[in-house]
């Protein structure tokens, strides 16, 4: 069976349009790095250290794919046995779990971000198919769960619990010690 093999055309303005979305992140990161408030001095390693560092690692990284298409190099065509290049977007799904993170993100102040998370979490398995996306909740509370404890309360990072978890604030401050 032959199969159809997508123009070199079609690739290459999938691969610019990636490459520019890498290097906008890249940017709008490094520069959001730059607003983020140091408490105090004493400390060479900061808030911004990591973001710093995605930032860069994002830049470089859309900059060589772009030097690379620029000389012609286009990525190899996925080859496997159960990859259709013939296959659409799936338009639906991904309105859905773009509405899911617009979701979490308005979630996060009013029900606190381990269960706008949780929402998230279940709300991606049910986009993407999942047939029991009601187990994806709970293990998406779990995770985000563990994440509060380790970056919220043994990190010290600012992860809002929200009013329904808000009595697990002693607990975080005791972590913090």
């Amino acid at each position: 069976m032959a199969q159809t093999v997508r123009p070199a055309t079609a690739q290459r303005i999938g691969e610019v349009v990636f490459a520019a979305l890498a290097l906008g992140l890249g940017l709008f990161v490094l520069i959001g790095a730059g607003a983020i408030r140091v408490p105090g001095a004493g400390s060479t390693v900061g808030p911004r250290v990591f973001p710093y560092l995605v930032s860069i690692i994002l830049i470089a990284s859309a900059a060589m794919v772009l030097v690379d298409l620029w000389r012609g190099h286009l990525g190899p065509q996925e080859e496997s046995e159960d990859a259709d290049p013939n296959a659409t977007t799936d338009w639906i799904t991904l309105a859905k779990l773009v509405a899911l993170v617009v979701a979490h993100i308005v979630l996060i102040p009013l029900l606190g971000w381990p269960i706008a998370a949780a929402i998230l979490f279940g709300g991606a398995a049910w986009s993407l198919g999942a047939k029991k996306w009601w187990v994806a909740v709970p293990v998406g509370l779990a995770l985000s769960l563990t994440v509060q404890v380790v970056f919220g309360g043994l990190l010290g990072l600012s992860l809002p619990l929200g009013p329904l978890l808000g009595f697990l604030e002693p607990l975080f401050a005791l972590l913090r010690g």
